[in-house]
């Protein structure tokens, strides 16, 4: 699963966009980091590895609510060939 995993002091969150077994704990050791969002800023900071995304979704990953709306507002890079 592809979720948000929460870092940051209290009443300041930012989060890891991870991807975990759906099992384990919210903050629990994940497969791999890709992404970040910091929703403090303005606008809110989102980075994301696209590429990353898009292997572990084809692998049967299932992204939460919320990724797949970051994940929608996130812009696609341009690739320059």
């Amino acid at each position: 699963m592809i979720r948000l995993s929460r870092r940051g002091a209290p009443k300041k969150p930012t989060y890891r966009v991870v991807v975990i077994e759906k099992d384990r704990a919210r903050d629990g050791r994940s497969v791999e980091v890709v992404g970040t969002y910091n929703p403090r800023g303005n606008p809110p900071a989102l980075d994301l590895k696209r590429e990353r995304m898009d292997y572990w979704v084809g692998k049967g990953a299932q992204m939460s609510d919320r990724v797949k709306k970051l994940y929608a507002k996130a812009p696609a890079t341009a690739t320059v060939a």
